[in-house]
């Protein structure tokens, strides 16, 4: 058996895998690195979202850029005049409003979450087909060399194990990131729902809020 196999180096194992092998690698380091940019965007975005949440909550309505086109729309919502409304109903229509926009913002956060689905529940089974492959070169390899010998059946052993490591590798990130995310967006859309709950009672108040339309990003 060469150097390479004995080191067991990564670019090792793929150079010496076959050809399905390779394809299977390639598609779960893919995979992986598309997990952590998505675990990255959604996370910013949750932050993001968490700041904007603290800030309407302060009161700081120069840190609302993320809530913008929500309060907009609140705003618009209640500058309309619908003759015979209550006070409830219209409170209730602006809520309707800000939560529709709401829904969109959460939407744009929450979008790279069935990818992350994707990948947790595909990869391990990616991975275990690159397995069982590698495992079956091992036996064609026996019956051809009719040798059980280590030398002869470590590629195939080597590349079912680097399949099912790398499939490990982008599913476990990619399911602790996905419910993490996922359990943050649904906290921060529930303080959310309060905030608009409060900027709906407080457009339909005699006065309304002052128009004081948020400038600064987050």
């Amino acid at each position: 058996m060469d150097n390479a196999l004995t080191t067991l180096a990564p670019i090792d194992l793929f150079l010496h895998a076959g050809l399905v092998g390779k394809i299977v690698i390639l598609v779960l380091v893919t995979a992986s690195a598309w997990c952590w940019v998505l675990i990255i965007e959604g996370a910013w975005g949750v932050v993001r979202l968490r700041r904007a949440v603290s800030a309407a909550r302060a009161g700081r309505t120069q840190r609302l850029a993320l809530l913008a086109h929500v309060i907009a729309a609140g705003r618009d919502s209640a500058a309309l005049t619908i003759p015979g409304e209550t006070a409830g109903e219209a409170r209730l229509r602006v809520t309707e409003a800000m939560g529709r926009e709401a829904q969109v913002l959460l939407a744009r956060i929450e979008r790279g979450l069935p990818s992350l689905a994707v990948i947790s529940s595909a990869a391990p089974f990616v991975g275990l087909f690159g397995t069982v492959w590698g495992i079956m070169v091992s036996f064609a390899a026996i019956a051809e060399a009719r040798d059980t010998g280590l030398a002869v059946v470590a590629p195939g052993i080597a590349e079912a194990l680097a399949a099912t490591a790398i499939g490990l590798a982008a599913a476990i990130p990619a399911s602790v990131g996905y419910n993490g995310i996922a359990a943050a967006l649904s906290r921060s859309g529930q303080a959310l729902q309060h905030i608009i709950e409060e900027y709906a009672l407080a457009l339909t108040a005699p006065g309304g809020l002052p128009d004081s339309p948020p400038v600064e990003a987050i």
